[in-house]
């Protein structure tokens, strides 16, 4: 009997614990890990190397605009259309803030 009231509780608690979780507000980190898929292509902090555009200090309301086109099939592209379509609106305006508060790349 004892045995199901403690395994009752373990999964109430269990249960609970993704609420505690979102009660505590969003992750302080999840723009930074979102962003950092990014890297690959675009640069440690935004920062490309070559031909590919830096990321890092530019406005929001220009790499929102940017990712639109990306996502209606507007700007060409060889991968980005398909990437920006595995993340949410929400989500991509994370990644936009993050890259719009670091510091731009120097010429």
């Amino acid at each position: 009997m004892t045995r199901i009231k403690t395994s009752a509780w373990a999964l109430a608690l269990a249960a609970a614990a993704p609420l505690a979780q979102s009660q505590t507000g969003p992750d302080p980190l999840l723009a930074r890990n979102l962003a950092a898929t990014c890297a690959n292509c675009h640069g440690t902090a935004g920062v490309a190397k070559g031909e590919m555009k830096s990321l890092a200090g530019r406005k929001e309301d220009e790499l929102l605009k940017l990712l639109a086109d990306y996502r209606s099939g507007a700007q060409p592209a060889t991968i980005m259309h398909q990437i920006v379509k595995g993340y949410t609106e929400d989500q991509l305006k994370l990644v936009v803030k993050h890259f719009a508060a670091l510091p731009a790349a120097k010429p």
